[in-house]
């Protein structure tokens, strides 16, 4: 096993693992969990690992870090890149890559035990360490409390945990209440007629249905949402066809419908089901499209109260110039379902993964956009230093604000 936090992260790295399989990573976790001390509990929802430290009288704090990896093809260069593979849900083999930054999750909250074991001594409480599966798929953490998560664990007081962003290394942001978009997972069929590509006549054209379909739901934000509330609809697939001389019989499309407000996002839900049964009709289908839901995870929202003591407590480990307000991200999480699970607050906040030079002149010569790859993006690439050193002390300055 990897001896040093950064050659356990760019390991974890280069060994990804897509959401509920993560069964490598969940076993280098439980033996880093073990060899420090904690009581470890596998196997929840499957990859689930939670480990315990109780350590006398105090608050109980409930870290969290998500494992999974995306199917997206590795593009950045580093010698440690993943040249993984993995079978999707669809039975589709699929390239695997740390394109969202849980690697460095998982890493940081590793090296935040192991500090926090070794200061054991200067602080009291109980401390669980909760490393999830499969938050980029279906709700990692319904499924872990689904499967009885909090009547195997003690009670938690709070909820933290924190998340990459590509803001400048050695930043962390932090904004009270509402913070992270409410999101609807919507996977659509849409069904013609095939044939021959030579015949069109004969066929009912899937593709042109689908084509037209994206098109129309371009509308639905800019026509159909009040200008002063936000919501994003993205179509991220399409798939349809096998030869560019056959046409199919059906296409497929998967969405996201992202919001703040839960009336913005029925109403957003409505129009897009509207419109794919309308572009179906008008093509002349004679089968109603079908709809089904995938991930739907609530708004996130940072309890006003604790945020504000972690706002103070990450400013007294850092300065107050290395942590900064984020405002409102239309990214989602499952975070907040572990919180509200056990009915406790929630402080999720962001940590800054670029390297600072060459955040600072994309910033000047204005090419943030197109020169500082995203999360999900082939090119993503946290430095790993300041990072991982940030995201240890961010992780271990809130959970002492708790455990004093």
């Amino acid at each position: 096993m990897p001896s040093t936090l950064d050659e356990l992260y760019r390991d974890l790295h280069s060994h990804p693992e897509l959401s509920f399989d993560e069964h490598r990573t969940a076993a280098i976790v439980a033996e880093r969990m073990r060899d420090a001390g904690l009581a470890v509990t596998t196997g929840i929802a499957g990859t689930g690992v939670v480990a315990v430290l109780e350590n006398g009288d105090g608050a109980t704090v409930l870290l969290r870090a998500d494992m999974d990896a995306l199917p997206v093809l590795e593009d950045t260069g580093l010698d440690y890149a993943s040249t993984a593979r993995g079978v999707d849900p669809d039975g589709t083999d699929v390239p695997v890559m740390h394109a969202c930054g849980h690697d460095m999750h998982t890493t940081c909250l590793i090296g935040a035990v192991e500090e926090l074991v070794a200061s054991r001594d200067e602080w009291s409480g109980t401390l669980i360490a909760l490393f999830q599966p499969a938050e980029e798929r279906e709700g990692g953490a319904r499924a872990m409390i689904v499967d009885g998560l909090f009547d195997r664990i003690p009670h938690p007081d709070v909820v933290l945990g924190q998340h990459l962003n590509p803001f400048p290394a050695g930043l962390v942001g932090v904004h009270a209440g509402p913070f992270m978009a409410a999101v609807n997972t919507l996977h659509v069929k849409m069904f013609g007629r095939g044939g021959h590509g030579s015949r069109p006549q004969k066929t009912i054209d899937p593709v042109v249905m689908a084509a037209a379909t994206v098109m129309r739901l371009q509308t639905v934000v800019a026509r159909e949402v009040a200008p002063a509330d936000t919501a994003v609809v993205t179509v991220g697939t399409l798939h349809a066809g096998t030869k560019n001389n056959i046409i199919p019989s059906e296409a497929t499309l998967g969405l996201s419908i992202r919001s703040f407000d839960p009336v913005v996002g029925e109403r957003l839900d409505a129009s897009v089901r509207r419109i794919v049964r309308a572009e179906s009709d008008a093509s002349g289908a004679t089968r109603a499209p079908e709809f089904r839901s995938g991930e739907v995870y609530p708004v996130t929202v940072n309890e006003p109260v604790a945020a504000g003591r972690v706002t103070d407590a990450l400013r007294r480990r850092f300065g107050a110039p290395r942590v900064i307000d984020p405002g409102v991200l239309m990214g989602s999480e499952d975070v907040g379902m572990l919180a509200t699970a056990a009915g406790v607050p929630l402080v999720y906040w962001l940590l800054g993964c670029v390297d600072p030079g060459t955040y600072d002149r994309a910033a000047a010569a204005g090419t943030l956009d197109t020169d500082i790859p995203s999360n999900h993006s082939a090119q993503f690439a946290p430095v790993i230093e300041p990072t991982l050193t940030t995201g240890v002390a961010a992780l271990v300055a809130v959970a002492r604000e708790w455990l004093g």
